[in-house]
């Protein structure tokens, strides 16, 4: 074919099909959700139990403080067990609600903050009844009325839904429509972005590689005018500069061989354009995956060999695909120093992406070296 063709036209078409056969551009350039600048890295959890115990240490030097006071001024009456006392009542009802916190939202979560309460006061009741030697122990009428109210609580959280089964059961009927809603909005999402990765190579880009090969027979008729030539010839590479750009575009939205050929050839093409070795280990049948579930496991896959490849020059990959109970499991390790920031902006858009399909994405650094990426995708209907 190449010999029926003018030598304009031929190097133009030869063009077209280098670019076409160039490696797959990188996720990070193409990817919304691995280069948002305005992605924000996720806060910092917490530590209630470092909460605790700053609060037990203050507690504890004022205790001492009191303590050397009462020791100061000549002794007498231990009057300090007073303040210790009221200092050990907000530890225990600091206690209490840390331990109650542990159980999952819900009644039961009332039930063991009630309870928890309920401890509080016993023991600031026996307490009281120790510091003041009292003979009589009259805790037995307190203790009883604070059992009968925890019991009887017990007993309403146990049938409270039984009688009025309406709020609960419409909660999970529309967490379960959200869910499927959701899921089926993305399924449509994913076939939409192929559609339109199909229409812009079978379309616009047809349309601009038949305009380049027109321009170069143009170009061989201006030999004579190269003013002019110089002109067309300057349209021929704007032109044949935007088949490039949009062919990137395509594939940075769904590349062709994974709607054609499934997850597994998508992630070899991958580990074979890679500039660094990788392995790659699949244990995936030969059913194809929900289209949403696999775009996401091969956008993770591109962003993770990416990262190593800029970050961790001359290190190999290993990547893993596994489906266990009903979900996708992808692992991309490498054996570089490590030191990966999990709240990156490129591992917190793959996160985000994993979460909207009801998955989770867990980024290891061993204490040897190396960065572990872990993504669990649901694949169940």
């Amino acid at each position: 074919m190449l010999r029926s063709m003018s030598p304009t036209v031929a190097r133009t078409w030869q063009h077209g099909v280098r670019r076409a056969a160039s490696p797959m551009p990188s996720m990070t350039a193409t990817d919304p959700f691995a280069t948002d600048p305005h992605t924000a890295p996720r806060p910092p959890q917490r530590d209630w139990a470092a909460v605790l115990a700053l609060h037990v240490a203050l507690s504890a030097i004022i205790a001492l403080a009191v303590a050397v006071v009462w020791h100061v001024t000549g002794r007498g009456v231990f009057w300090p067990v007073w303040v210790w006392f009221a200092l050990g009542i907000p530890i225990a009802v600091h206690v209490a609600a840390q331990v109650a916190g542990r159980v999952r939202r819900g009644p039961l979560r009332l039930i063991a903050l009630h309870g928890a309460l309920s401890a509080v006061v016993v023991t600031i009741l026996v307490a009281l009844w120790l510091l003041t030697g009292s003979e009589q122990f009259w805790l037995a009428w307190p203790l009883f009325g604070l059992s009968v109210v925890l019991a009887a609580h017990g007993v309403v959280a146990l049938f409270w839904p039984r009688i009025h089964p309406g709020t609960e059961r419409e909660l999970t009927e529309r967490v379960d429509q959200l869910t499927r809603t959701r899921r089926g909005a993305l399924d449509v999402q994913a076939a939409e972005l192929r559609r339109i990765e199909r229409d812009l190579h079978d379309g616009a880009q047809a349309r601009l590689v038949a305009l380049t090969m027109q321009l170069g027979r143009a170009e061989e008729r201006l030999e004579d005018r190269p003013e002019d030539a110089a002109l067309v010839r300057a349209a021929r590479e704007e032109a044949s500069a935007a088949i490039g750009e949009l062919r990137d575009l395509a594939r940075g939205i769904s590349p062709p061989v994974l709607a054609d050929r499934g997850l597994t050839a998508a992630v070899d093409a991958l580990a074979r354009r890679a500039a660094i070795p990788v392995q790659v280990t699949s244990k995936l049948d030969d059913s194809r995956l929900p289209p949403v579930v696999e775009n996401a496991a091969y956008f993770v896959v591109s962003e993770a060999l990416t990262n190593i490849a800029k970050h961790a020059r001359g290190a190999s990959a290993r990547v893993e695909l596994t489906v266990r109970d009903n979900a996708v499991v992808v692992i991309v390790a490498d054996d570089g120093p490590g030191g990966a920031n999990p709240d990156g902006s490129g591992l917190t858009g793959l996160r985000r992406r994993a979460e909207a399909l009801d998955g989770r994405l867990d980024v290891l650094l061993p204490p040897g070296g190396g960065t572990t990426i872990r993504a669990e995708l649901p694949c169940g209907s």
